[in-house]
């Protein structure tokens, strides 16, 4: 499923749309150097707009697993180097991505707190970033959360950003569209089951829910999405892999499967949008004075495990 259309690089940006799917660890210029060959060959492509995955700039948290009362039963074995957004390392992402638009995954420091963030990132600098909001199975115990969603323009159009597990919350991808976002990049590590894992990676169970996120949120929104993921393993996790990009009327486009690599695809995004939203409009079909109750009541009837 995966498009192959070459273009020679110059100096406007490209027209196909790509998300990534590499292994990055702890060791930083490793991981620049893999991002320049992800790039490159994402520019040799046609590429405009890359999504790398969650904490490509220095690697994700070894362990991740939390006991049913929310204790936290293992440590990892270090933590991600901290990071700045105007520091060195975003800076030779800048280099690296020129006229192309990136979005990356670092931990950032505020001076206080650390934060799972992604950078949006062009050769002018850093656009914008969104701080991880929904924290996953003990993550809060090493990162603080973010607080909103908001979009970015880019030379690609307006883009929203999300991260792994904010994409599980129909709210988060909602609020970027409602936002203008014409394509939703959602990096992630997001890992196999580790309790009920299955023999191959694309039968896991959390593989199948990785996907029907995908396709869930590109649909009901109507946008472009972009999902990269990290591949491979990091200390006791096994990521899942299968980047894909999807098309806004849920369709995958390309993906990458269970191996490494880019899946692109070539599409013109606002005549694609326009396409999907020409007779059922689904952000001008809302009615949010019914709503109300989903985020103003805490949840009921339910038990919280």
């Amino acid at each position: 499923m995966t498009s192959t259309s070459t273009t020679t690089p110059g100096t406007a940006p490209g027209t196909a749309v790509a998300a990534a799917c590499a292994g990055f660890g702890r060791d930083v210029e490793d991981n620049l150097a893999q991002i320049g060959r992800l790039v490159a060959d994402a520019r040799a492509r046609g590429v405009g707009l890359l999504a790398l995955p969650e904490a490509c700039l220095g690697g994700y948290l070894s362990v991740l697993g939390a006991g049913r009362d929310g204790s936290h039963d293992e440590q990892p074995e270090d933590l991600p180097p901290v990071m700045d957004l105007d520091g060195p390392e975003l800076r030779r992402v800048a280099e690296i991505a020129r006229e192309m638009t990136v979005v990356v995954g670092l931990c950032e420091s505020d001076g206080t707190d650390r934060y799972n963030t992604a950078a949006v990132v062009t050769g002018d600098g850093v656009l914008g970033a969104h701080r991880k909001v929904h924290q996953p199975l003990g993550e809060s115990l090493f990162y603080s959360a973010g607080s909103d969603f908001a979009c970015v323009d880019t030379p690609m159009g307006r883009l929203g950003t999300l991260i792994c597990y904010d994409k599980a919350f129909p709210e988060a991808a909602r609020a970027l569209a409602v936002d203008g976002a014409e394509v939703i990049a959602c990096i992630s590590a997001w890992p196999a089951s580790r309790t009920a894992s299955a023999a191959s990676l694309a039968e896991d169970r959390w593989t199948q829910r990785f996907n029907l996120f995908d396709a869930a949120r590109a649909l009901e929104n109507q946008v472009v999405w972009l999902a990269a993921n990290q591949q491979g393993t990091f200390g006791k996790l096994r990521f899942v892999a299968h980047a894909k990009v999807v098309g806004p009327g849920g369709d995958v486009l390309a993906s990458t499967g269970t191996e490494a690599g880019l899946a692109v695809a070539e599409l013109d995004v606002p005549a694609a949008l326009e396409t999907a939203r020409r007779a059922m409009f689904h952000l001008r079909d809302r009615r949010p004075e019914t709503y109300a109750a989903v985020t103003a009541a805490p949840m009921a009837g339910a038990v919280r495990a």
